[in-house]
């Protein structure tokens, strides 16, 4: 077995170590969405939390984790006596961006009910991360079938299985921690607001910083049983902590200052429903749990505050994720003093030796306001000495119409024409081409039912043959490339409607984020096409290079469209 890079070993992301030590302190905060970069660590700290976790105990033989001193009522494996059971490590289940909706709850036991003519259910992994960590790398490329059975099971703390004439349920609560990369494409907003804590990483820029980071990467990388010995007594104490931390839980109290601080910060941020208060209450007792305090701070809630609501505030789209740290101070000043109660003199170096890390202020701050082109007066392009003009501000988005390619395709599963998927709904059956897929269990029964008698059947199973088999046809919905070819030329400007042209592409890209389509943008002007941006499902790095999209020169319009059609072919190969 591989030996796990050392969670403490890990160089800076205090945030992202805080928010999961938080999660692991109480799995009610609801889990971890780590953004970022590529090489930033985010999969090596999620996987290297999982040795922190004190082991858990369960029902010996049940197959979904049952707590001994509390059993599910209705486990597929019970009913379990309640008693003493058997320790376990707590698990991390990964689930991959390509699974299958079997693989992640579960299906019917194909092969006892073929050959044994019994129902038999077979565990998910839903049921393998229940009392555990489920892990899912790329969330942003999760297909939707599979996020809505995600969104289904945190929601309800449970997993229904209805298919092929098998009805379970089993209990599946779970930390649930997924890493993206922005550039890569976001995350629905239902799914987005099932992650209780958010938090943006980026690669120090310190060349100290950067110099520890390889040291121990390579040091790890030439012995890693050896590196992770050198940090075991960092390991324990962190172990350690987060068990004495669960034990104080209970005590710690949320004095109504607090909870007024918290239910004014998100309504002063506009977050929809009460998810958010609820998420901040979690996560701000869970703070003073881990700095071994019992009274909930007012810097417990700012921090709560930090990590629970950029993910969750009103915003456009294309807009930065992020939280305006001024207007969250006001609001909390504003609330300072309600309550009486010395919440508001939080001492720093009091009980469990200052807490929480205090982020700092590195890349992931601000944007650089200076690297957008500015528009002239009134939003009017301004011209340069050699007829270049600068970027035009673009119209309001409006709503658009619903487009959609005529026919069923067979593209990548997506949210806008019709297409025959690997997953939606069943529409009828085939001989399989090639490897068998999706089995349709019904039609093979069919095609085998007539034949046993004549192949010597004796026993309660089947007697299947390969030409039996039956692939299960379906149709879904797939996305499609939206390729905007744009006229970047100084008529455009000149006639005012740059500007326009903008809003109408805006309001196009923002259809497409929502329909999980790819987005490519072709220019042209002076006397050349360019792909200002090549296909992708990163839809607000097309939107920034909308806007600063400068014009002028001629317009080579049969350039541009040959470019369009050269993209649209590389994209379909």
């Amino acid at each position: 077995m591989t030996t796990p890079f050392p969670f403490t070993a890990v160089v800076g992301q205090d945030d992202l170590r805080l928010a999961l030590l938080l999660n692991a302190v109480s799995p009610a905060v609801g889990g971890v969405l780590v953004r970022g970069e590529k090489g930033t660590a985010k999969s090596t700290a999620v996987r290297a939390l999982s040795a922190l976790l004190p082991e858990v105990a369960v029902v010996p033989g049940c197959r979904f984790s049952c707590d001994p001193a509390a059993p599910d009522p209705s486990c597929p494996d019970g009913p379990h006596e309640p008693g003493t059971g058997a320790e376990r490590p707590a698990r991390m289940v990964e689930l991959p961006v390509g699974a299958s909706e079997d693989r992640l709850v579960g299906a019917l036991d194909i092969e006892r009910a073929l050959a044994e003519g019994v129902k038999a259910f077979e565990p998910g992994l839903l049921a393998d991360a229940h009392r555990g960590i489920l892990y899912v790398d790329e969330v942003n490329l999760l297909h939707d079938h599979l996020v809505d059975l995600l969104l289904d099971a945190a929601a309800m703390g449970a997993s229904y299985v209805e298919r092929e004439g098998v009805s379970v349920r089993h209990a599946a609560r779970f930390l649930l921690v997924g890493t993206m990369n922005p550039e890569e494409g976001e995350l629905r907003p239902q799914l987005l607001d099932r992650f209780g804590l958010t938090v943006e990483v980026a690669a120090s820029r310190e060349p100290d910083q950067r110099v520890e980071v390889v040291r121990r990467r390579l040091a790890y990388d030439d012995d890693p049983a050896g590196f992770a010995a050198r940090w075991a007594a960092e390991e324990t104490a962190v172990r350690r902590r987060i068990v004495a931390a669960r034990e104080l839980l209970p005590s710690v109290r949320l004095g109504d200052g607090a909870l007024r601080r918290i239910a004014a910060t998100c309504a002063a941020f506009e977050v929809d429903g009460m998810r958010a208060d609820i998420v901040m209450a979690r996560t701000a007792t869970a703070l003073a749990a881990w700095a071994g305090r019992t009274d909930v701070l007012a810097e417990d809630v700012r921090q709560a505050a930090l990590l629970a609501l950029p993910h969750r505030r009103r915003r456009n789209p294309f807009d930065a994720p992020g939280l305006d740290e001024d207007k969250l101070d006001e609001t909390l000043e504003q609330f300072s003093g309600d309550d009486g109660d010395g919440e508001d003199d939080p001492d720093p170096d009091g009980p469990g030796g200052g807490g929480q890390p205090t982020p700092d202020a590195g890349p992931e701050g601000g944007g650089d306001a200076s690297a957008r082109p500015e528009a002239g007066e009134g939003g009017q392009p301004q011209a340069s000495g050699s007829r270049e003009q600068s970027a035009a501000r673009a119209s309001e988005p409006f709503r658009t119409k619903v487009l959609s390619v005529p026919g069923i395709g067979e593209g990548a599963a997506g949210r806008r024409s019709r297409a025959r998927t690997e997953h939606g709904r069943t529409t009828g059956a085939r001989r399989p081409q090639g490897a068998l897929t999706k089995l349709h269990l019904a039609a093979t029964v069919q095609a085998a039912a007539p034949h046993q008698r004549a192949r010597g059947r004796s026993g309660p199973g089947l007697v299947i043959r390969r030409d039996d088999l039956r692939q299960a046809t379906r149709e879904g919905r797939e996305g499609n490339l939206v390729l905007f070819v744009v006229d970047a030329s100084g008529s455009m400007a000149a006639r005012q409607r740059m500007g326009a042209v903008k809003g109408a592409v805006l309001s196009l890209l923002l259809d497409a984020y929502q329909r999980r389509d790819k987005v490519g943008l072709v220019t042209f002007r002076g006397s050349a096409a360019d792909v200002a941006l090549p296909p992708t499902s990163s839809v607000d790095a097309a939107a920034v290079r909308l806007e600063s999209l400068p014009t002028g020169g001629r317009t080579p319009l049969a350039t541009g469209l040959l470019k369009a059609r050269g993209c649209a072919a590389s994209a379909r190969s």
